[in-house]
């Protein structure tokens, strides 16, 4: 375990490291060990974004402890199977040898390694067995996103008692913590004014951070709404738009019916992410997509739309197929375009050649959702732009556009009455009154048949700010910004997209100059078209003032008085079309 060990190890494992950092420690991983070198403590918690670096970073605190003889044993605790194997291979690489196949006491083989792999439920069965190591040797226990020690109180109760007693713990995690107030095992809390407790970290490297650094690639977010129908139990059939501002439930049953693999805007968003990813390829031939499904049954479908959109089978990496990890690591090493997961391919998965995603999970928590982006952002050389496309679900671009905070994890926060509960809802006491007195959207609960869905595109998420206008699939609006390069700098991105933004609104001049005399049409089409009028305005006005969609609807509706935009008549529709060129100053 000595530097030269160190040498053939990434600053980011797997794979090389971005064009431009160090060739042993990034900047982040030397100051972050100088600290832990200083202070030696028993407990170290280091939050880092994903891609970061945080194995290599653990690693190095490893052999040194190793070499001199504070530890004698590593233990590695992992949240999936697939981590341990992971693990076991970038230990190797520095000289440490990890046993991934069980608790590593086998007789004879056990001593050749150096320390273990295990999984969080695998120490959750055996505590005591953990517990007697750690007790009868120096050991450092490294914890692999700690915030799975969460997941239950039985995991937490089992870390607790397996490794009390162990010389040194190394807590490592890459995404926000945890929203529930579950105490999170070796944690050190700092307790409030308010008499909240907020987890405190020894060491953090956030995404702007690292974005900055050029350690990990830019994201954009391509975003997709559309009208959706489906049927309740009772027989009624709804329609909203994807993206309104609607009750919670109702809000669940419109993303889910996008997400049906039977409706068009599943297929209509899936050629579009094959056409950005065919674009992507022209700068990184190897570069690949992944879609994130909610269940078994929605990947396979999914993948089958994929197969007949490009002509490939996608690799279909299920959580109870024993091929997964070997799945899962082939893709990895090959050229293949698509590969469909449901929660496999999470936290600590690196397939660093992951270019292109679809969000295609109706999980809304914003850790799951930060661990599905911290796939993509692994950067391999400088200038990769990485593409994720959304459903135009309010929680979920809110998650989006808050991607560089950093979060941390509080306990007992008081709760006000003025305290807003959610941070898309069009007017907080309206959705309280709305989810608390509808009590008709409970039917469909469950017990909903999908009818129809449409895709159109929305607009583009970029460094919190929104670009673009609604579009129809495979129009030129589109294209523009599909056809985005697959190398850019941020300032790049940022110059292009406004390019691309100016241009959509020329076009749309032009075409509406045009159209002088408009030819007569129905009622529907008049509705659609000024929905989609209205929309547009909408989206200028929130991208100048940095607001929601959902907030500038709601202040529309407030001002000209009427229902939510799928039930205005024209006249209501018209009304509001005024007043928001009137605050954008063209009336």
């Amino acid at each position: 375990m000595s530097e030269a060990a160190f040498d053939r190890l990434s600053p980011a494992f797997p794979r090389r490291a971005p064009w431009g950092t160090s060739a042993r420690l990034r900047a982040w991983q030397a100051e972050a060990l100088q600290i832990y070198r200083d202070r030696a403590p028993r407990d170290f918690l280091a939050v880092a974004t994903p891609g970061a670096g945080k194995t290599t970073f653990a690693l190095r605190v490893a052999a040194e402890l190793l070499n001199n003889h504070t530890v004698s044993r590593v233990i590695v605790v992992v949240p999936t199977e697939h981590l341990k194997t992971q693990w076991a291979d970038a230990a190797a690489k520095v000289g440490i040898q990890l046993d991934p196949s069980g608790t590593g006491n086998r007789r004879g083989r056990s001593r050749e390694f150096d320390g273990v792999a295990v999984t969080y439920a695998g120490v959750s069965v055996r505590a005591w067995h953990y517990e007697a190591v750690t007790l009868a040797t120096p050991t450092l226990v490294i914890f692999d996103e700690i915030h799975h020690a969460g997941d239950s109180r039985s995991w937490g109760d089992a870390v607790m008692d397996a490794f009390g007693q162990a010389t040194r713990r190394l807590a490592l995690t890459g995404t926000p913590f945890r929203s529930d107030e579950t105490p999170i095992p070796f944690v050190r809390y700092d307790e409030q004014p308010d008499g909240s407790l907020i987890s405190h970290a020894d060491f953090t490297y956030g995404y702007a951070e690292a974005l900055r650094d050029h350690v990990v690639r830019p994201v954009v977010f391509m975003n997709y709404g559309g009208p959706m129908r489906w049927r309740t139990s009772s027989g009624d059939e709804i329609a909203a738009n994807l993206g309104e501002v609607m009750t919670k439930d109702l809000t669940s049953q419109a993303w889910r019916t996008a997400l049906d693999p039977a409706g068009e805007w599943v297929g209509s968003v899936l050629r579009a992410a094959d056409r950005r990813l065919t674009e992507v390829r022209r700068h990184i031939p190897d570069a690949g997509g992944l879609v994130i499904a909610s269940s078994q049954r929605t990947a396979r479908a999914y993948a089958s739309v994929l197969e007949q959109i490009c002509g490939v089978k996608p690799t279909v990496v299920l959580s109870d197929d024993a091929k997964s990890s070997g799945k899962i690591e082939q893709f990895s090493g090959d050229e293949s375009r698509w590969m469909v997961a449901v929660r496999m391919v999470s936290e600590g998965v690196d397939v660093p050649r992951l270019a292109v995603g679809v969000y295609a999970t109706s999980t809304s928590t914003p850790l799951f959702f930060a661990q599905a982006v911290g796939r993509f952002v692994r950067a391999r050389r400088r200038g990769e732009l990485a593409t994720i496309f959304l459903p135009t679900v309010p929680i979920i671009l809110a998650h989006a556009a808050s991607i560089e905070r950093q979060r941390d994890h509080v306990l007992g926060r008081p709760k006000r009455k003025d305290e807003a509960v959610d941070i898309w809802a069009e007017t907080e006491a309206l959705m309280e009154q709305a989810n608390a007195h509808e009590k008709a959207s409970d039917d469909l609960l469950d017990e909903y048949q999908a009818v129809s869905s449409e895709a159109q595109f929305d607009h583009v998420l970029f460094d919190s700010q929104a670009y673009g206008m609604y579009a129809a699939p495979t129009s030129d609006d589109e294209a523009d910004y599909l056809g985005l390069p697959g190398l850019l700098e941020p300032e790049q991105v940022t110059h292009l997209l406004q390019e691309r933004q100016r241009r959509q609104v020329a076009r749309h001049e032009r075409t509406e100059r045009k159209q002088k005399v408009p030819p007569e049409q129905s009622l529907h089409r008049q509705m659609a078209d000024k929905r989609k009028e209205l929309n547009s305005l909408v989206a200028q006005y929130a991208r100048v003032k940095g607001t929601p969609h959902s907030h500038v609807h709601a202040g529309l509706r407030r001002e000209c008085g009427g229902p939510p935009l799928g039930q205005a008549t024209s006249a209501q529709i018209d009304s509001r079309i005024r007043t928001i060129k009137k605050w954008l100053g063209r009336a």
